[in-house]
């Protein structure tokens, strides 16, 4: 059963307010990262991708799937032989990710990610990029969360988590999130015509945690063989957990 039938009123509504930031930046989302991270995102998401290949299997998940690029990669990478359902509560998300060519294997669900749609066991593998620090309201919420991811996956089935991070250099670290003040709410805003998207983007990236409190939230949620690579001096992660 979900975890997430009986959260809070306060909760609901704080995911509806999410909803509306990211349906109102579809049709910028995608240019707004390649030009904050400098095409990094780009490459991030290829690397995530072939990493969450590993799992094999039929029967793929990429969740808050957003504009679907994670979907796409995902989908050239299996050569079209393995079922991928990209999964997103945004409507204008999905729609921008139906339109993307060369990902005739995957199909298109709406749905909130703590409630997700499918049987205990499903899914070979389940994918979620620059997502999860947007449902961690609390730690006990986000648990719940990787609870309902870890639901749906088969025994033996793969976790790919990829995320900005915390660089464990106390220097890296303040500069990073100086760029983030600097640079994610003035040029967010910009480029996408809305500005409590990226004045709410520039608060959760700080504030998310470091590896290895999210390795230890995936540990709780009854993960195993949790692992994490930094990226570029640790300002991003990818986390792979197995079932």
């Amino acid at each position: 059963m979900s975890s997430f039938k009986n959260r809070p009123l306060k909760i609901r509504l704080m995911r509806k307010g999410i909803q509306q930031i990211f349906s109102e930046v579809s049709g910028t989302y995608e240019l707004v990262n390649h030009v904050l991270t400098f095409g990094l995102d780009i490459l991030w998401r290829k690397k995530a991708a072939r990493e969450a290949a590993k799992a094999g299997g039929y029967y793929w998940l990429d969740v808050c799937s957003g504009t679907g690029e994670m979907a796409q990669n995902l989908s050239r990478i299996s050569d079209g032989k393995i079922k991928i359902v990209s999964v997103d509560f945004s409507f204008p998300m999905l729609a921008k990710a139906s339109e993307k060519k060369l990902i005739p294997n995957v199909s298109f669900a709406l749905a909130e990610a703590g409630t997700l749609p499918f049987p205990d066991e499903t899914f070979n593998l389940i994918t979620i990029s620059f997502a999860i620090r947007n449902i961690n309201t609390r730690k006990e919420t986000l648990k719940n969360y990787l609870v309902e991811f870890h639901r749906v996956l088969k025994p033996g089935g793969y976790f790919v988590n990829l995320e900005t991070s915390q660089p464990s250099s106390k220097i890296i670290r303040r500069l990073f999130h100086l760029y983030i003040k600097l640079t994610v709410k003035p040029v967010g805003s910009l480029l996408s015509g809305y500005k409590p998207a990226y004045s709410y983007l520039s608060f959760t990236i700080p504030r998310f945690y470091p590896p290895e409190e999210f390795s230890s939230l995936l540990y709780q949620a009854r993960f195993a063989r949790v692992t994490y690579k930094a990226l570029l001096f640790g300002i991003s992660a990818i986390h792979t957990a197995i079932k």
